[in-house]
């Protein structure tokens, strides 16, 4: 490919000197050039003869982008000769061109055109070419009407046929040298896109594709060859096929150099770009060719300035390789279009070379773009090469430190078995305790007893529940092990590589030591299992005491259960405390006595903390009780005068261990208890409170009546 590159420079030189050696006359040296613009395009050559002509006095005619129409009035020098001679026009982008010849003492006449391939018409494909008379004499004046597509650049000149041949003929070499240039980076980097399926392939092949279009609209092939003179696609292919290019330009861009990561503020004007572009495609089809070709010019110069910013950012600051190559052929076509603009003003030689400096400075950026989406592929392969050596160090080196946290590990588990060997021989004892103070309390007398023997239970269940507590958490850590490895289970990729994927879950189970810990939540389970079998006795023990069997489903009247529960707490009640009963007339209901009858224990003596925390009391507190039945269900409502709570500890408290009482006051699980209970009967607990006013919990249990 660089060796392609090395040819093509060394031919486009070869070129530019035969070129320079072409024997043609300047029309400086043979006429004194005057021009007249028509804005109105409507004028005559009778209305025209007698207007007054501004001189010229360079080489070239630029008079920048325009679609009026110009007159050029060109005065012999001296009386002239020529044999078959060509006065020719070095531009293709002309909608009309024609030569008119006002002779002294004669009528005035319309010299016709004179093509080479089609003798009669103005037709051409590099330009227009009139047959010049014989002679001139200084008398004479010879009139040009010419009127461009967008822009108006060009070279007037007198040349002979043979010459005007040999120079198209030359142009024609030139022109399909480029075009075998771009056939083949387009067929490459197809081929690469079916191959790789990057993006940036087709961006870059629908970029090429649409640069060649416009470059064979500015030249004249595609009127030559593809479309009719007068078709919309000649008048308007070369703005069109350019701001396309400009699209697919600006996509190339942003996918080669990855704007969204590497430069996020060019990836943002680049959108912008394409929305402004996307609009003057549609602005061309509204206004026209002509304004639109000075908006595609704006466009193109702003685009190649974002390309090249984005291009050295991500080079230099990114230090991503491939975008060199991208900054390198964007630069050398900059250059070239310089230098081509240059020559339109006259500080270049106009000539076959400076002509297609575009198209060279444009080739050799096709290519070096090509070497830039190579120079990417190459890039990203040493990266990946990079990344697998840092990702089998990174295997070594966990592999080491797996090996040192089963030491650590180990010596973590011998520390813990002697400290469950430890809690196991006080539990033991704690038992024994246990046995001997239910013995005792069995013995004494129950109902005259009956604070002692609370107190008594609250000491003795303290100490398994105590246990069980501590048992919680290390039950807790082993549990989220196993749901870790569940997690990685659940999160295999069977479209990855399943294997690696099992050696490291394999890996984590050696790492956390998967037997130590089923052994360990056995052990664990043990214990509590033998905690609560121990509550278990003493909760019978209190239920034998109260006669009230649990376990059974029975009907019951909960009016009898709210009354014992007073009972209960009545030398718990402060004195300023009035207790309001209101208990309707209730069908029994089919439920757990105790169950429910601690319900209602657990939120009476809630409702009698929360009256005993005020700062300030009243003269009169109140706890009221009701109960009533309405449509198959028994509603019973508990309603305290204490300190009321937020909304959000309102929407907490039945969650187990939430309390808002000091450390040593409660255990935060009565109202989980409550609500646990309340919802195996299948009902519903209603929760109304506010912060100074109190509290009132609504119970709601069904009615089965046969």
């Amino acid at each position: 490919m660089k060796q392609a590159i090395i040819r093509y420079l060394f031919l486009s030189i070869a070129l530019f000197y035969s070129s320079i050696c072409f024997a043609e006359r300047s029309t400086q040296s043979l006429f004194k050039t005057y021009y007249l613009e028509d804005k109105s395009n409507s004028k005559t050559f009778e209305q025209i003869v007698n207007s007054t002509f501004t001189e010229i006095k360079t080489e070239i005619l630029n008079f920048g982008t325009s679609d009026h129409t110009y007159w050029i009035k060109l005065v012999p020098n001296n009386v002239l000769g020529f044999k078959n001679e060509l006065l020719t026009i070095d531009q293709a982008r002309f909608q009309l061109a024609k030569l008119y010849l006002k002779r002294f003492g004669q009528k005035d006449s319309l010299i016709r055109s004179f093509d080479l391939y089609n003798n009669g018409t103005a037709k051409n494909s590099q330009g227009f070419s009139f047959l010049l008379p014989k002679l001139l004499n200084k008398s004479d004046v010879l009139y040009l009407r010419l009127r461009p597509h967008e822009v108006f650049i060009t070279k007037i000149s007198v040349k002979k046929e043979y010459e005007l041949l040999e120079k198209h003929a030359l142009r024609d070499i030139i022109f399909g040298i480029y075009t075998g240039i771009m056939l083949v980076m387009f067929v490459y980097n197809l081929f690469l896109f079916i191959v790789v399926r990057d993006r940036s392939y087709i961006f870059y092949v629908f970029y090429i594709l649409f640069t060649w279009l416009a470059q064979i609209s500015i030249q004249g092939y595609g009127r030559r060859y593809m479309w009719e003179a007068d078709s919309f696609m000649n008048q308007n292919s070369v703005v069109l096929y350019s701001l396309l290019g400009l699209v697919f330009a600006c996509l190339f861009t942003i996918s080669f150099l990855n704007t969204k990561l590497f430069s996020p503020f060019s990836h943002k004007l680049f959108k912008v770009y394409l929305i402004l572009v996307v609009i003057s495609i549609g602005a061309l089809l509204v206004i026209g060719s002509t304004a639109t070709f000075i908006l595609m010019q704006i466009l193109t110069l702003l685009g190649a300035g974002i390309a090249m910013y984005a291009s050295y950012y991500v080079y230099f600051k990114k230090h991503f390789k491939p975008a060199g190559f991208y900054l390198l052929a964007w630069s050398i076509l900059l250059v070239g279009a310089i230098l081509f603009v240059l020559k339109d003003y006259g500080i270049m030689p106009y000539n076959t070379f400076t002509t297609y400096l575009l198209q060279l400075s444009s080739a050799i950026e096709v290519m070096l773009l090509s070497f830039a989406l190579a120079d990417k592929i190459n890039y990203f392969k040493k990266e990946n090469e990079t990344a697998q050596v840092q990702a089998l160090n990174a295997s070594l080196e966990n592999q080491k430190l797996i090996k040192e946290q089963n030491i650590i590990l180990e010596k973590k588990v011998r520390e813990r078995t002697e400290e469950l060997e430890n809690a196991n021989t006080t539990l033991n004892e704690t038992l024994n305790n246990l046995k001997s103070t239910q013995s005792q309390l069995v013995d004494a007398e129950k109902m005259a007893a009956l604070g002692q023997l609370t107190a008594g239970i609250a000491h003795e269940i303290n100490n398994p529940i105590n246990f069980v507590t501590s048992n919680v958490k290390p039950l807790q850590l082993d549990i989220d092990d196993l749901k870790d490895i569940i997690s990685k289970y659940e999160k295999i990729d069977f479209e990855g590589d399943i294997k690696k994927q099992f050696d490291e879950i394999d890996a984590y189970k050696r790492q956390i030591d998967l037997g130590f810990i089923n052994n360990e939540i056995t052990s664990l389970l043990s214990g509590i299992s033998e905690g609560a079998k121990r509550t278990a006795e003493i909760i019978r023990s209190l239920r034998n005491f109260s006669r009230v069997d649990e376990t059974d489903m029975k009907a019951i009247d909960l009016n009898e259960g709210l009354l014992s529960t007073l009972v209960l707490i009545r030398n718990t009640l402060p004195d300023n405390l009035v207790v309001i009963k209101d208990l309707g007339n209730l069908p029994k209901v089919e439920c757990m006595p105790g169950k429910i009858n601690q319900v209602f224990m657990n939120l009476v003596s809630n409702a009698v903390q929360a009256i005993k925390s005020k700062e300030v009391q009243a003269q009169e507190e109140f706890l009221t009780i009701r109960s009533w039945y309405d449509s198959q269900q028994v509603f019973i409502s508990i309603k305290d005068s204490g300190t009321g709570m937020s909304e959000e500890v309102k929407h907490r408290i039945f969650e187990p261990f939430f309390t808002t009482k000091d450390i040593g006051e409660g255990t935060g699980l009565g109202l989980s208890i409550v609500f646990s209970i309340i919802e195996k009967h299948k009902g519903h607990i209603e929760v109304v409170s506010e912060v100074g006013k109190g509290t009132e919990f609504i119970i709601t249990l069904h009615v089965n009546i046969p």
